[in-house]
């Protein structure tokens, strides 16, 4: 099934079509570049449970493709209403295949939103739009659109100007040598039963965090199998304390879900051994940065923020994007992160 929104002028193909694809198979040919706008991921996400990937592609008058961008709808449950719900997620702007003017970009950005927006805003509960490349892009058309920003922390390690134990603090660095030192070994998931006691941990660690979204096991494996993932698990005495999945892309290594036994195992640091161990990994293989997917609101007070900065990164604040469909809440959360 494909969806086809209005046309519009554009330089230097004055007609586009938008187009939504629900299937990977009846997309057109074109480049992947960006792995989390990739026909790979939509084929991964289509085999997943409770995912539903959507593509939306920018096509000139010959059917050449100009844009792209890959929106991912989850069905979710919750311990409070609504019990059963859906909601949208986008990471990054798309990828954009003959442009790299900013206002064309700009504008093919707001096309395939306004797509998605269209498409999804009476099926799910949220739409949302995270990781854009710079703070202000997309600013006036998610305005227009009904969108409100919340200011979200990004933190990266550059590995490609310095080696990651030339930017660890010296304090963090000492954690981690003491708990190895006790006989805590991190290593990539290779059999079967080390990546079910990874996918243990994991839900473990998460089941109590309403907002975080874990796809099912079959999604982790298709990454593994397309060598898009790496899975690391730490252990002591036989004992995973630790866990993280990391995702690469165009060069740069992405910290997409972690999990650790912190309170059982705090003299061992597990999160900390896991995450430095990861970091090390991505340099070892070239990676030009290692990117902390999620590291939440800037709080002043942020103890994770604290904890991530400890390995060397930079932070930079930027915006992430929501549009609630109902309404007077959507007016509601608008008025009250207005800045």
């Amino acid at each position: 099934m494909v969806f086809i929104t209005n046309l519009c002028n554009f330089t230097p193909m004055k007609e586009l079509k938008v187009t939504i694809y629900e299937h990977a198979k009846e997309l057109p040919e074109m480049s992947d570049g960006n792995y989390f706008h990739s026909k790979e991921l939509m084929e991964l996400c289509e085999r997943t449970p409770l995912q539903k990937p959507f593509m939306a592609v920018v096509t000139g008058t010959d059917g050449t493709v100009v844009a792209h961008m890959l929106a991912v709808l989850y069905y979710r449950r919750s311990w409070i209403p609504p019990f059963l719900y859906m909601h949208v997620r986008v990471m990054g702007e798309g990828v954009f295949h003959l442009t790299d003017e900013e206002h064309h970009r700009q504008q093919l950005f707001g096309l395939m939103a306004e797509a998605i927006t269209e498409r999804m805003q009476n099926r799910t509960l949220y739409i949302e739009f995270s990781h854009l490349s710079q703070k202000m892009f997309g600013y006036k058309d998610l305005k227009r659109m009904g969108f409100f920003h919340v200011k979200w922390m990004n933190i990266h390690n550059s590995l490609h100007s310095k080696t990651p134990e030339e930017r660890i603090t010296e304090r963090q660095m000492k954690r981690i040598e003491a708990a190895q030192e006790r006989g805590a070994v991190t290593k990539l998931v290779e059999t079967k039963e080390e990546f079910r006691e990874f996918s243990k941990l994991l839900r473990r660690h998460n089941w109590l965090k309403p907002r975080r979204h874990l796809p099912a096991d079959a999604f982790f494996q298709g990454m593994m199998e397309s060598q898009r993932c790496r899975l690391f698990i730490t252990k002591y005495k036989e004992r995973v304390i630790g866990c993280c999945a990391c995702v690469h892309s165009e060069g740069d290594m992405y910290l997409w879900y972690s999990a650790s036994r912190r309170k059982s195992f705090a003299m061992l640091h597990p999160n900390a051994v896991t995450i430095w161990n990861a970091v090390k990994q991505a340099h070892e293989e070239g990676m030009q940065h290692f990117r902390f997917v999620d590291v939440g609101l800037p709080f002043r007070r942020n103890p994770y923020r604290d904890f991530i900065l400890s390995f060397g990164g930079k932070e930079v604040t930027g915006f992430r994007w929501f549009r609630i469909s109902i309404r007077w809440v959507n007016a509601f959360a608008s008025w009250w992160w207005r800045e």
